[in-house]
């Protein structure tokens, strides 16, 4: 009985594509994860850059901004475990 050896090492098909989606799932759940703390932060800065490509003074803007971040700051340096699950968000966005 005659086996191809090809057959036994061949790459298992599928397996390339598995390993990029998971990648990919890891670095969109990071990027929410960033995004849901920094957002107002980001929005903010974005808006300032705005105003003053724009002519306009930003200062309300970037304070706003930096008011933001302080607020990411204090959320993240919170300690949180598996008791906290069930606590709202809602006040840190």
């Amino acid at each position: 009985m005659r086996f191809s050896h090809r057959s036994v090492n061949r790459f298992p098909l599928g397996q390339g594509m598995t390993e990029y989606i998971v990648i990919l799932a890891l670095v969109v759940v990071s990027a929410i994860g960033v995004y849901s703390l920094f957002g107002k932060t980001i929005r903010n800065q974005v808006a300032g850059v705005a105003q003053e490509i724009a002519g306009q003074s930003a200062d309300s803007a970037l304070n706003e901004a930096q008011d933001a971040a302080d607020d990411a700051e204090d959320t993240a340096s919170e300690d949180y475990g598996l008791a906290d699950y069930d606590e709202s968000n809602e006040g840190n966005r």
